[in-house]
C-alpha cells in the first residue's frame, strides 16, 4: 500500500501541499479530487520522487521509495510523456525491454482494448490515445501500485469506460490505486475511498459509502415561522421556501433531524446528494477543512 504522513511542498511563498496525510490500501482505489491548482499533481510528483518534498514521509509497503520500487509502480502521468519518433509499438518495446515484469501478452490486449494502431507516432494520436498508449506502459507489468493523473483525459465516453473497468479490475487482483480526475463521475464509479484538497490541503477523506450514507438533503415543513437555522453543525447551506426549508448536510443527519423535530418540524425527509455535491461543498471559498 501507500501511506502518506505530513507531505509538504512550497514553492517560495506558496504551499502547494500542506501537511497531506492519508493510505491507499492494497485491493482498493482512492480518489484524490480537488480544483485546479489544489495540489494534486504535486503531490503525485512528491510521491513518486520527481520532486523533493520539505517535510514529510511516503512509505510503499512499508519501505521508503527506491528505483527498484519503480517496478511494482505503475504511473500515467497528467500529460503523456512519449517519444516523438516512436510509433506505439517501439514504445512498448522499449518497455519490455526496461520493464523487468513487462507482460507482451497483457500489452497486446491493452493495444487491442484501446484500438491503438501499432505502427502510429505520437503527433497522429490524439491526446487521448496518447493518454491509452500510457495506461498500456503502466498496466503491462501488472504492477501491485498504480498512480493516475487523469487517466481518462480527453478519451470518449467508450474509451472512459475501458479504462474505468481496467482500474476496478486491478483493485480485483490486489493492486493499490490512486487516481486523479476532474470527472466525479468517473471518481465515483470506481473509488471505494475519497480524498479532496482544495489549496494544498485535505479538506474531506473517508470511505465513499459513509460520506455518501452521511451527505444528505432534509427536508422539514414548519407549522409557523421558521427559525432560525443559522450555525447548526453540519449544516452546508440552508434553502427556505415559505414554510419549508432544505438543509444540506455532509454529517451524519439523525443529531439535526433530531434538533429540528424538537423545534416544531414536521413532514421530514432525507434525500441522498451525489458525490459532485459533496464535493462542490468542501472545495467551496469558505468550506471546512477536516
Amino acid at each position: 500500500m501507500i501511506a502518506i504522513s505530513g507531505l509538504t511542498k512550497s514553492f517560495r511563498e506558496t504551499k502547494a501541499v500542506d501537511n497531506v496525510s492519508f493510505e491507499v490500501k492494497a485491493g482498493s482505489v482512492t480518489g484524490l479530487l480537488g480544483r485546479n491548482g489544489a495540489g494534486k499533481t504535486t503531490a503525485f510528483r512528491c510521491l513518486l520522487g520527481f520532486a523533493q518534498p520539505d517535510a514529510g514521509t511516503v512509505l510503499f509497503n512499508g519501505a521508503p521509495l527506491t528505483p527498484q520500487t519503480f517496478a511494482t509502480i505503475g504511473y500515467v502521468p497528467e500529460r503523456p510523456q512519449l517519444f516523438a519518433k516512436l510509433t506505439v509499438r517501439e514504445h512498448l518495446e522499449l518497455a519490455r525491454r526496461t520493464q523487468p515484469n513487462f507482460d507482451p501478452t497483457r500489452a497486446a490486449e491493452l493495444l487491442a482494448a484501446f484500438r491503438l494502431d501499432g505502427r502510429k507516432r505520437p503527433k497522429q494520436l490524439s491526446k487521448g490515445m496518447q493518454t491509452a498508449l500510457m495506461l498500456c506502459f503502466a498496466l503491462a507489468s501488472r504492477p501491485s501500485i498504480l498512480v493516475l493523473d487523469e487517466p481518462a483525459s480527453g478519451l470518449d465516453p467508450v474509451m472512459q469506460r475501458v479504462v474505468l473497468d481496467l482500474i476496478v479490475d486491478a483493485s480485483t487482483s490486489g493492486a493499490a490505486i490512486l487516481m486523479s480526475s476532474h470527472q466525479i463521475g468517473q471518481v465515483d464509479r470506481a473509488a471505494d475511498r475519497i480524498v479532496i484538497m482544495r489549496d494544498g490541503r485535505v479538506v474531506l477523506s473517508g470511505e465513499t459509502d459513509d460520506l455518501r450514507a452521511a451527505a444528505k438533503i432534509i427536508e422539514a415543513t414548519f407549522e409557523g415561522d421558521v427559525p432560525d437555522l443559522a450555525g447548526l453543525p453540519g449544516v452546508q447551506r440552508v434553502e427556505r421556501m415559505g414554510s419549508s426549508v432544505r438543509l444540506y448536510t455532509n454529517t451524519a443527519p439523525e443529531p439535526l433531524v433530531a434538533d429540528l423535530t424538537a423545534r416544531g418540524a414536521r413532514g421530514l425527509r432525507l434525500l441522498d446528494r451525489p458525490l459532485e455535491d459533496i464535493f462542490l461543498d468542501a472545495v467551496a471559498d469558505g468550506g471546512p477543512v477536516a
